[in-house]
This record gives C-alpha cells, structure tokens and sequence, in this order.
C-alpha cells in the first residue's frame, strides 16, 4: 500500500506548485479557525465579567472574530481548488501514462486479458483514484495542522487536561487502523470483481447476436448474477467496514469530549484542585478545541473507506503499468526497399508451453509469388501471419525478409512492408474518408475516392447521408460486408510491396467478391501475397499453396498437382463441392 502512494505521488510531480499551495492555504486557514475558540472565551469573559457585560470588548472580539471566520472559509475554499487541481492533474498523467502503456506492451498481453477488464481500469478505476485524492488529500491536509495546532493552545490553556485527551486519543487510532487494514483487503476484492463484472458484460454486449441465436440469455444471466452476487457480497462487506469506522471514533471522541468537559469543570469550581482553576471563557475555549482536536480524526477514519479503495484501484493500473514492454527495437536496423522475397527457417511456436503449435516449420517465398495457406481450423494458418509481422516472436529458428532476420529490423519498418485485411473488420468513429485514409491520412480525396472504387465501396458509400463525409462508427447500422470493403478500401489506398489477406472476402456477397478478386489479382501483381481461405475456390490462381495440419506443411504445391495428387488438399477441395 505504502508503494502504491509513493507512486501516485510521483505522478503528482509537475503539480508540486499546487501541493505547495494547498499546504499554504491550509495552515493559514487552520491557524485562523484555531483562533476562533480563544476569541470565543474572551467573549464569553465579556459577558460574564464581573460588574455586567463589557459590550465594547465583546463587540471587538465579535469584530474580529467574523473576519477570522471569513478568511479561514476563503482560505478553505482555495485549498480546495488547489487540490483539485492537483488531483485532476494526476489523473489526468496516470490515464495518459497507462493509455500510451497499452500501445507498448506485447500484443500477446491484449489477447491474454479482457478488454473489459482493461477498459475499466482506464476509466472507473482511475475516477475513484481521482475521487480518493480529492477527499484523502483535503482531509489529511488541514487534519494534521488542526490536530497539532488545538494541541498547542489546550497546552496553553491546561497541560493536564490536554494530557487527558492525548491518553485517550490512541483509543481512536488503534480502533481506526484495525479498521483499514481490513478494509483493504475488501476493496482490493471488490475492485477485482467489478473488472471481472465489466468484462463479462462487454463480451455479452458486444457478442448480443450470437447470444440470441444460440438462446444464451438465461445461461448468461445466471453466469452475470452469480459474479454479481460475488461483487454485491464484496462490497457491503467493503461498505459495512468502512462505515463502522466513522461512528467508531465518534464514540470515543465523544468520551474524550465528556471526559474534558467533567474535568474542567471539577477543577473550574474547586472540586478537583489538581485539575488546576480555569475562567468560564477558558473552558468554552478548552471544549472547542477538543472538540476541534477530536473532529479530524472523525472526518479522516470517514474517508478511509475512499482512500482504500482509491489504493486498490490504483494497485490495479499499476499492474498494467509495469507490464513488460515489447523488447525494444531502437538499434534495430529499418527495412530497406522491400523486394518481398521471405525464408522461414526451422520455426517453431507455441502460444503455450504446453500445447505445441508450429515446430519446425520452414518455407522460402520469392518476390512476386501469391502464397495460399489453407488447412482445418487451429492449424496455425493465422500464426504464421503473427509471426511474419512480428505480434509474436519465434521461440526456435527464424524469418529473414530479403536475407535479414526480421528481429534485426525495427517493428514498424517491417509491419510498413505488409498490407493485411481481416476476417475481423474495425471500424472507428470518423467519417468514411477518415476510415479509409487511415494508413494515409494525407491522402487526398481522389485518392481515397479511387481506393474506395476499386474494393467496389464506392456505390454505398454514394448512399450514405453525407457520402464520404459520413461520420460511421463500428455501431452505426452498417453490414459486416460493408465494413470489409471499407478495410479492403484501406489496403488499396496504402498501396503496400506485400499482402495478407486473412479471409478478407468472407463476409462478401459471391458476386462482388468476384470483382473484388479481379482488383485483386490486379493488385497482387508483382507484390509477394499472402492468402488464407477456407473457400478453396479463391486459391486456385496462388502460385503455391501450403497445406497446413497441426502446425506443420504436410502438401505444397500449385492447385493442379495438389489435385492430381488426391491427398488432404484434394479431399478438402473435394468436400466444399461435393453435392
């Protein structure tokens, strides 16, 4: 926990001149309200001055108490702007921070966490870091002064009865400490299951067809309570601990008060000499400021409950935060030209240990060559494009691209080499042009226009509200065909040496795949192609196809001596027209 505030301190550091002046305004404030009691019994004295009431002296300390009362609210209000700022700041440089981190990290750390999960982290978890250094800060601030501050005048006014109200103190603290340590385990819990719930529920939301059609509501429901049962469970047990805090330290607070009261005065009328003999007015004096000494540790246990969680939540973006970059690339030689000729040498991989996926796999691509990789589902048809691009690294052999090693060469030089259209589309909030231009965004409109046409979008594009400058969004009503031409448009305005193209046609209509295929071959010529497909019709032009089972090429081959050779390729080919 002590880390984890360290660091948001760290965070804070360009804010330093607000803290600075927080802290500022805060003693001056406090010190102003400290004086208030004092000025109180001097009244009181006033009033019961011997003789009748001295209005000219009360009327003074009326005076001067309203200015002390007046300033100390302005100075409390500029505190908390200050912290606000500081807070906001912070927050502001920790989302910043993790949202850059997430473009750092390997890309087998997205696949490997929910993106509900990650999602609220970045937005619910930080507004309660945000919510736990507005409430912690303020309070701990002007806290502190005010307890060493009441201590210094009840000192001046009576040591013994202080010494009483110092002896009893501890009382509040062990009570408030048992308190939080509890406390934060149970928010720690509660933060956890919340991310567990958002990612639940973003998977369900985003996935709404398929749950439908497979009439997974009811089993979707149940697996949604039970984790939120989970989470209710969590957090009244987080909120029943933190709420006994507050009332906890009142009670004894309120001991300390009665105790103060009875004995100042016992000692003010006689009754207990040792006490020590105090006027009216100082012991109006006395009861305010233990009741100003005992106050903030009221307010302190009251925002335990925020601060614990607020360290949870923040124990959570740090997680994210020291996640291993990817291996850095900075003395990484930049791709030349790139001629697309590729030798993969002896590759082997595995997403886990445990389950071997490709071992020792080799093929040698020449430039211009179309290469189809076919095969079941979970061959490692996909992996292979992972490793190409290096989202992944080969854990045995290597892949040369025009003879050098491709971990020789920085990522972003190499991935600039690769055109690469999915089966999945992603579309983003922009207008359709923007959506294009994404790769280019200095492309011109003729341009964008004429890549638009050649992947056949261009026709609805033209029906849209605003044509290109309709602004789309991956919800805005559009069909998955739609959204593929759009990503097929991209590859074309990028105009890239080498193509991958992951079942890029699969969610098109037969007969505009057709034309798509001729802009295709159009476009493949002379660049080194890459072709996965599970309709082995589309193939049948590649120059090789790799016939891939269990991680490794069992056929290699053009379609004709595929075919002649009446093997896997020949009975997969078989199975899709059979009938």
């Amino acid at each position: 926990m002590k880390g984890t505030v360290l660091r948001i301190l760290r965070f804070s550091g360009p804010f330093t001149g607000y803290l600075i002046l927080a802290v500022v305004s805060a003693l001056i404030g406090v010190s102003l309200s400290l004086i208030v009691p004092i000025l109180i019994g001097k009244a009181v004295d006033c009033a019961a001055a011997r003789g009748g009431v001295d209005f000219r002296g009360l009327l003074l300390y009326v005076l001067v108490l309203s200015v002390c009362v007046l300033a100390s609210t302005v100075l409390q209000w500029l505190q908390g702007l200050f912290i606000n700022r500081l807070a906001f700041g912070t927050v502001r440089r920790l989302r910043e921070a993790l949202t850059a981190k997430l473009g750092t990290v390997p890309v087998s750390y997205i696949d490997g966490s929910a993106r509900g999960d990650l999602m609220a982290r970045i937005i619910p978890d930080i507004e309660t870091v945000s919510d736990g250094l507005l409430q912690g800060f303020a309070q701990l601030f002007t806290g502190a002064v005010t307890i060493l501050g009441t201590l210094v005048f009840m000192l001046s006014i009576n040591v013994k009865i202080t010494a009483v109200v110092v002896v009893m103190t501890p009382l509040s603290l062990l009570l408030a400490s048992q308190l939080a340590r509890r406390c934060h385990s149970a928010f720690e819990k509660q933060a956890a299951l919340r991310g567990e719930l958002g990612a639940l529920t973003e998977e369900l939301v985003g996935s709404q067809k398929l749950v439908r059609e497979f009439a997974y509501e009811e089993r979707s429901i149940g697996r949604f309570c039970e984790i939120n049962a989970r989470l209710g469970e969590a957090g009244r047990k987080a909120t029943f601990l933190s709420s006994l805090s507050n009332p906890s330290t009142r009670f004894v607070n309120g001991l300390i008060y009665a105790a103060v009261g009875t004995f100042g005065a016992l000692g003010t009328i006689g009754v207990l000499p040792w006490v020590g003999a105090m006027s009216v007015g100082q012991l109006a004096s006395f009861l305010s400021y233990s009741n100003q000494y005992t106050k903030p540790f009221n307010e302190i246990s009251g925002v335990m409950a925020e601060l614990q969680n607020a360290v949870s939540c923040a124990s959570r973006v740090f997680e994210v935060l020291d996640a291993p970059d990817e291996p850095d690339d900075s003395r990484c030689a930049a791709a030349s030209e790139c001629r697309g000729a590729l030798s993969i040498e002896d590759v082997s991989f595995s997403y886990l240990p445990e389950k071997p996926l490709i071992r020792h796999f080799s093929m040698q691509v020449q430039p211009g060559q179309r290469i189809a990789i076919v095969g079941p589902t979970g061959c490692g048809k996909s992996t292979v494009i992972n490793l190409l691009l290096r989202f992944y690294d080969v854990q045995e052999g290597r892949i040369l691209l025009d003879g050098t090693d491709t971990r020789e060469m920085t990522r972003d030089s190499l991935r600039s080499c690769f055109g690469m259209v999915l089966q999945e589309t992603w579309i983003f909030t922009g207008t359709v042009a923007e959506n294009i231009a994404y790769g280019c965004p200095d492309a011109t409109r003729e341009e964008i226009v004429r890549a638009a046409k050649s992947a056949h979008a261009h026709s609805f594009i033209g029906r849209l509200p605003q044509g290109y400058d309709t602004v789309i969004s991956d919800a805005s009503g559009l069909s998955q065909g739609q959204k593929q031409l759009l990503c097929i448009a991209r590859i074309m305005l990028t105009d890239p040496p080498m193509l991958i193209l992951d079942e890029a046609t699969s969610s098109i209509d037969l007969r505009t795949e057709q034309r798509i295929q001729r802009d295709f071959e159009k476009l493949m010529q002379g660049r080194t192609s890459f072709i996965i497909a599970h309709r082995l019709s589309t193939i049948r032009t590649a120059d090789r196809i790799l016939v891939m089972k269990s991680g490794q090429i069992v056929e290699q081959g053009d379609h004709a001596s595929l075919m002649a050779q009446g093997g896997f390729y020949a009975s997969l080919y078989k199975s899709q027209f059979a009938g």
